[in-house]
């Protein structure tokens, strides 16, 4: 009886682990396109992305006139993403990571909910910056 009632915590234990770890995971998703303010130019859009980006801690690691490739590492973990930007928009695109939990389950991809978090903040910070730019604040 013993061993029985061992064995049944032990894999009610291995089920709640195995949850818990399930609920540190979303699906990863793209955010929408961030609107850039009329009359802005392209240096303009792309001043306010790399001030959003170091706010946030990102670090530009390659860039063109169109697009900005950039970095997070906190501790041992790493995203990498691609912005592409131009008059009329600002868009986010997920290129890889480690460390965060990325997987592909049933043909989606999934990756630790702090990567959502992170890239909200930075959505959120580029849509003030461009305000902020549009409005000669800082720009």
């Amino acid at each position: 009886m013993h061993t029985t009632r061992s064995r049944l915590l032990l894999l009610l234990l291995l089920l709640l682990l195995l949850l818990t770890m399930g609920l540190r995971q979303a699906p990863l998703v793209n955010p929408p396109p961030i609107a850039v303010p009329a009359g802005m130019t392209d240096v303009q859009v792309g001043k306010a992305i790399k001030a959003a980006l170091a706010g946030r801690g990102w670090a530009v690691i390659g860039e063109q006139p169109d697009a900005i490739e950039a970095s997070l590492h906190l501790r041992k973990h790493v995203a990498q993403i691609h912005i592409a930007h131009d008059q009329q928009s600002v868009r986010i695109t997920y290129v890889s990571s480690s460390e965060l939990k990325y997987e592909q389950k049933r043909g989606k991809p999934y990756i630790h909910k702090n990567y959502l978090g992170w890239i909200q903040n930075l959505v959120d910070d580029i849509g003030r910056d461009l305000q902020l730019v549009s409005a000669g604040v800082g720009g």
